[in-house]
């Protein structure tokens, strides 16, 4: 039974760590078995760690893991934890007698959210990301996870609304799962004017994150433009997978394609100061060649599961402990 998280794809671990008073976190995504991934940036600021070798011409076919982390530069240090994580783990390829994990990384800026970042020399995030992987490698066969302001969505924050961590899943025509996992931390705004619709609302299933559709009529202001204050604020960072099985040049596809799902829900998106950064990973769970059409599909249901995982996440999320916290959609439309 699906659980419209992305560990509904086989062969995928998902674990957080979270520090309230540091206003911070970070999410780290583990595979059962290394994956094929690659990544597509469409943000102007991006951030990120070891997303070189995920070019589809880079030598190293598959990774280990892909970390989302809070704390702008400071959580790159993220994916060194989780792959500390997984070398004890015994995880990784082994060159002269040696495991060495692969882990990627994407990070979002949350500095300016009234936590308390005086950290002294080293920041936390090394320590985070290792929490990160250790609680998803310990992860139980159920594969549910918090949603909201937790791991990598923990500080993050919209031009309207606070953000979050999100996930949703959905099954291909030929039973193929795709799911998405995204830490909403926007220039831009997630909802329609300054009512409590979603820009993401026509991809909707249920009423997953309120089942309130789009306004009828639309308000006059519902395209006026809104954003975060400040310079370097933002950016949303994501994972979609898929249990098909994929090259990473077929993976890049995946990515990019589901960029139109951060755009569906999120109006700006792809800022210059935006660094949305999307990954797209294949467990190969699923045996079998996949052609143009299919790709396509996944594709597609990539997108909307990304938007509808933006929405949740913002849906979900809560307040930050801080006095002058931005309000979260809980608060402000119930």
């Amino acid at each position: 039974m699906l659980r419209n998280l992305i560990t509904d794809v086989a062969g995928v671990r998902v674990g957080h760590a979270t520090d309230l008073d540091l206003a911070s976190g970070v999410t780290a995504v583990l595979f059962d078995r290394p994956a094929s991934v690659s990544v597509a940036v469409l943000g102007g600021a991006p951030g990120g760690r070891d997303t070189d070798m995920l070019s589809p011409c880079a030598t190293m076919p598959t990774i280990d893991g892909v970390v989302l982390s809070g704390g702008s530069v400071f959580g790159l240090d993220a994916p060194g934890g989780a792959q500390a994580a997984l070398r004890e783990a015994g995880r990784g390829f082994t060159l002269g007698g040696t495991p060495v994990p692969l882990v990627s990384g994407a990070i979002l800026f949350d500095l300016l959210n009234g936590g308390n970042k005086g950290w002294g020399r080293h920041a936390p995030y090394r320590d985070l990301g290792y929490a990160a992987a250790r609680a998803a490698l310990a992860a139980d066969g159920a594969g549910d996870f918090a949603l909201g302001s937790v791991g990598a969505g923990t500080g993050a924050t919209t031009a309207t609304v606070k953000g979050g961590l999100g996930s949703a899943s959905a099954v291909s025509r030929s039973g193929a799962v795709v799911g998405a996992l995204v830490a909403v931390n926007a220039m831009g705004s997630p909802l329609v004017g300054d009512g409590p619709w979603f820009w993401a609302a026509p991809f909707e299933r249920g009423d997953e994150f309120g089942g309130r559709g789009w306004p009828a009529p639309m308000p006059e202001d519902a395209l006026a433009l809104r954003l975060k204050g400040g310079t370097g604020t933002a950016t949303t960072i994501a994972l979609v997978a898929t249990d098909a099985t994929l090259s990473k040049a077929q993976a890049h596809r995946l990515a990019l394609m589901a960029h139109d799902g951060l755009a569906r829900a999120l109006l700006p998106a792809h800022a210059p100061m935006d660094g949305d950064t999307v990954f797209g990973a294949a467990t190969g769970a699923r045996p079998g060649e996949v052609d143009a059409l299919e790709l396509t599909e996944l594709g597609w249901l990539a997108a909307m599961a990304l938007a509808r995982a933006i929405a949740r996440g913002v849906h979900a999320a809560t307040p930050l402990p801080q006095p002058g916290a931005q309000a979260s959609w809980r608060q402000m439309f119930g």
